[in-house]
């Protein structure tokens, strides 16, 4: 007697079916759980189907660039935007230029326009500068001449208009006075500033001292060599509205990097005086949001530069470190502001440094974007803003969905028809693939941004016919083998490894139609490949551990094992035949010859 094979298992679907099939059947839950959690029940649409917001962007020309707006920088502008705006490619926003100097952005129903404006617009040059000298964000009061004559204690009726006596203290303000730097030390968050540097511009006069005119809120730091036209400009900035940090932005943007600069810090708290640009923000390779929990910073940016980068970085903070405050900080200079400034104690090694300074965890994320994605190479300002109807999509939509459900009848009918009680197995498996396509779709929207535009749901509609393909294979490969005389336990057994192989063969051809079409395309054609390519691998998905596993509980049943008329295995329409077999011991005869 013949040993039996060993090392050869049955598989899971065949030995424990109804494990499997609970298996889908959980993620299944899972999946409508997590759709209730995120309050998300319905796709998130395209623009062409629920209308949204249109951006039309204007490039201008940088300083000393007359001839900076040509095709190739308008083509990379619009790249960048697109990237900055869609992440990972499928949230259906529409970038594209127009003409020679313009860039249009359409940006779907259900995004924040505000966030997609300041990502397109922004155009995310960083530099890290040294501080020479810093102080508040207020305007600093030009100096006066003391309208009262001197008396003992040489106080003036106009001392009020320098400063607020109700809230600064004599005893400060005697330090800031003679000191020509802060005591206290710069913060990790780049607050370099200290309280006593804050309240200078209410320094008064000593009271031996005569009545004079009051002394610049802003001493020169020494060593600094601030040029007196550059002292001028940080005693005029007032970075406490909005209009004036922006007009001080752009100006500090269009400096040239070897031109030192005056800018506010981004929230207007204080306003610096830079040096020229140490290292530039083409010099990092890398940015992302990571929260800080061991030093309680919260969100900061984490960057890595290049092998030239990061050398840069290395010696600009090296020279830092041996100054005194506040010429130990550097301003990182985002577009023109100081997003953070922090200090520097020794050389920074290891080409990757953070970006700290109150940053909520969008913020972070944003900022991180657009130094991963790159600064544009324009500078743009926004033209024209839109809301876009989705009236015509409707529509549209409407007769796909029409359209849909007509093809999706005449796949019923026809299984019916064919395959009678198969068609159950096909449209239970085409139901699962229905509610797993929906569900991943729906919670796309709120993770990744995914947008179901008119190419999608076309996508959607051909996968139809992509997995009811799959179900055909598998049944003919059973009936075949019941067709040479086999039970049909054994026929699904042995027709589901030739099945297989077709199955994965020609999903991994749509697959790979859908991965082509999902790079070299731009625009809606990439909402077609990507749920092209979901539904393919979802195809595959559900005939591995939905169908197969219910196929084999269904041969255990009489109504298919028996081969009922119905069943759409009946061997006698099937036209199976009996087995030819022969009688051991009988072996062919032949005629000898004498």
């Amino acid at each position: 007697m013949a040993a039996p094979k060993k090392g050869r298992r049955a598989p899971a679907s065949q030995g424990h079916p109804g494990r499997t099939l609970l298996l889908v059947l959980i993620a299944m839950a899972g999946l409508i759980g997590g759709m209730f959690y995120s309050g998300t029940m319905t796709p998130r649409l395209g623009i062409d189907l629920a209308g949204g917001t249109s951006f039309t962007l204007a490039a201008q020309n940088q300083p000393g660039k007359p001839n900076a707006i040509n095709e190739t920088n308008m083509k990379t502008a619009a790249g960048i935007m697109e990237r900055r705006v869609n992440g990972l490619g499928v949230s259906e926003a529409e970038v594209q230029t127009q003409g020679t100097d313009h860039i249009i952005v359409n940006i779907p129903k259900g995004t924040d326009a505000k966030q997609a404006r300041q990502q397109v617009g922004t155009t995310a040059k960083l530099g890290f500068r040294p501080v020479l000298t810093t102080t508040a964000g207020t305007k600093t009061p030009e100096p006066k001449p003391n309208p009262s004559k001197g008396g003992a204690n040489g106080k003036a009726p106009g001392d009020k208009a320098a400063g607020d006596p109700a809230k600064d203290k004599p005893g400060t303000e005697q330090k800031a006075s003679s000191s020509q730097s802060p005591d206290a030390k710069p913060t990790t968050q780049g607050r370099a500033v200290t309280d006593a540097l804050k309240k200078a511009p209410s320094a008064k006069p000593t009271p031996s001292a005569p009545a004079k005119p009051t002394t610049p809120a802003v001493p020169p730091t020494p060593g600094a060599d601030i040029p007196p036209a550059l002292q001028k400009q940080l005693n005029a900035l007032d970075c406490s509205t909005k209009a004036s940090r922006a007009a001080a932005g752009q100006k500090a943007a269009n400096a040239l990097p070897s031109v030192p600069v005056v800018a506010c810090k981004d929230d207007g708290a204080q306003k610096y005086v830079l040096g020229p640009v140490g290292v530039e923000g083409t010099d990092v390779s890398d940015a992302k949001a990571v929260f800080d929990s061991q030093q309680g910073q919260g969100w900061i940016v984490q960057m890595d530069f290049t092998s030239e980068g990061g050398k840069k970085f290395a010696d600009v903070t090296g020279k830092l470190a041996a100054k005194a405050p506040p010429q130990n900080q550097f301003g990182i200079v985002l577009d023109g502001a100081v997003v953070s400034a922090p200090s520097v104690s020794n050389a920074i090694n290891g080409g990757n440094a953070t970006i700290s300074g109150g940053f909520t965890q969008q913020s972070a994320e944003d900022l991180g974007n657009m130094l991963s994605y790159g600064s544009l190479p324009l500078s743009f300002k926004i033209d024209d803003e839109t809301t876009v109807t989705a009236a015509l999509g409707g529509e549209q939509l409407h007769a796909g969905l029409i359209a849909g459900a007509i093809g999706l009848a005449l796949v019923v009918i026809y299984l019916v028809a064919y395959y009678r009680g198969l068609a159950l197995v096909a449209l239970a498996s085409l139901m699962v693939s229905a509610i797993l396509t929906y569900t991943i779709m729906t919670l796309l929207g709120p993770t990744i941004g995914f947008a179901l535009n008119l190419p999608a749901v076309c996508g959607a509609i051909v996968a139809i016919g992509i997995t009811a393909d799959s179900f055909i294979v598998y049944f003919e490969r059973i009936r075949d083998e019941i067709r040479d005389g086999r039970t049909l336990r054994p026929a699904v057994e042995r027709g589901w490894p030739r099945a297989r192989r077709t199955i994965l063969v020609s999903d991994f051809v749509s697959f790979l139609a859908a991965a082509v079409l999902f790079i070299v395309t731009v625009g809606k054609v990439k909402g077609f490949a990507f749920t092209l390519g979901l539904t393919t691998v979802l195809d595959v998905i559900v005939v591995f551990y939905f169908t197969k596993p219910l196929m084999t509980m269904l041969a255990r049943r009489a109504f298919f094992a028996d081969g009922h008329s119905w069943s759409g295995l009946d061997p006698k329409r099937l036209g199976a035949k009996p087995p030819l077999r022969r009688r051991r011991g009988a072996a062919p005869t032949q005629t000898k010859e004498a």
